[in-house]
């Protein structure tokens, strides 16, 4: 038998460990922290119960991978977005289309926080990673509100923080709540026909808030 090259063994960990983070990423959305079991996801990916605790080491440290892996993604995208060409108030928009977008398309990662306030960041506080992954969103935001005050457009009480929540809470709110939204007011917030609506409407808002005197 023809054992593999090093590289070779190493791509094939990686391909692994990704492949077991994405369907236990579903099975934790899915099913909560609590019911989400080890022994279903290994039965789901290619590879064993046994294989998972010595990638991860078990069950808890599995589940603050895939917080972190669902945390790098938005901000990794954050990163890319290149907004310093464009008017602050454009920019300001384009971030919270951004973000808009991200959520919508990426419902899990709404799910996994939720699931994660439930358990009162007693995961992520245990993170090494997550704490880090905070700078890249809040530096966006910093240079964006600089600029905007510089220009005369924005009020100067209003921090990065401050701007991130409120982002965060229209577009988690519109994937979190969707299904008791639409039992209480027979509307479904994830309605196509109201998207570009919505994906204004979170500009708006912020727009008009910053730049009231």
């Amino acid at each position: 038998m023809v054992a593999l090259p090093a590289v070779d063994r190493s791509r094939d960990a990686e391909r692994t460990k990704a492949e077991i983070l994405a369907v236990s990423a579903r099975e934790f959305a899915d099913k909560g922290y609590d019911g989400a079991r080890v022994d279903e996801i290994a039965a789901k990916t290619r590879t064993t119960k046994r294989m998972i605790y010595y990638y991860f080491g078990g069950k808890e440290q599995l589940f603050v991978e895939v917080l972190e892996r669902a945390y790098t993604v938005i901000r990794a995208i954050e990163q890319e977005l290149d907004v310093e060409h464009l008017d602050p108030i454009d920019a300001l928009r384009r971030l919270a289309e951004l973000t808009f977008d991200h959520h919508e398309s990426h419902p899990d990662f709404v799910r996994l926080v939720s699931i994660e306030n439930i358990h009162r960041a007693e995961h992520i506080a245990r993170s090494t990673e997550l704490a880090g992954l905070a700078n890249p969103a809040l530096d966006v935001l910093t240079r964006i509100l600089d600029r905007g005050r510089a220009a005369g457009y924005f009020r100067d009480d209003v921090d990065a923080l401050d701007v991130h929540m409120a982002i965060s809470a229209f577009c988690v709110f519109r994937i979190a709540n969707r299904h008791t939204f639409h039992a209480i007011f027979e509307r479904d917030m994830l309605d196509p026909a109201r998207r570009d609506h919505h994906r204004r409407m979170v500009g708006d808002l912020l727009v008009s808030y910053l730049t009231a005197r």
